[in-house]
């Protein structure tokens, strides 16, 4: 299975100690759209200070202005409220959904825990309709577990 082959991938890249963290998740970032074809867009958002909103760290894939998104605003600012897991096959029938690009058909946000909190998220707009998985939702939980190990 894809996911499994990426798992090493993404803790060797995660565990260059000699990179910064922003320039780590950026190639996490990267290494996923470029080998998960489904995956046209892919960021991470980190809880901002102590502000109720997220803050945009690095992602991959077309231009965005959403560098800031209030709690409760659009499908990240959901989730980082509910603290669960956010996929949306249809980005067109949901009604809190901040659109980033006419393109985007479907969004899947995981949030990142550090230590029982949640600080931040990884989320990934697809251009095709419904094609997440629960594959998807335990391979992006692993990612982000990965992550917090280097936070």
């Amino acid at each position: 299975m894809l996911f499994e082959k990426l798992k090493p991938e993404v803790v060797k890249i995660l565990g260059k100690n000699d990179t910064s963290i922003t320039d780590r998740l950026h190639e996490v970032c990267q290494l996923l759209k470029d080998t998960i074809t489904y995956y046209d867009w892919v960021g991470f958002y980190f809880k901002n200070g102590d502000k109720e909103e997220l803050k945009l760290r690095t992602y991959v894939g077309e231009e965005t202005s959403h560098e800031i998104i209030p709690f409760g605003a659009g499908i990240c600012g959901q989730v980082a409220v509910s603290n669960k897991n956010f996929v949306v096959p249809d980005v067109q029938a949901q009604d809190n959904y901040i659109a980033c690009s006419i393109s985007v058909k479907s969004e899947i946000v995981i949030p990142l825990f550090k230590d029982g909190e949640n600080i931040g998220q990884i989320d990934i707009d697809s251009n095709s309709r419904d094609p997440f998985t629960e594959e998807d939702e335990r391979f992006l939980e692993f990612v982000n577990q990965e992550v917090a190990t280097i936070l």
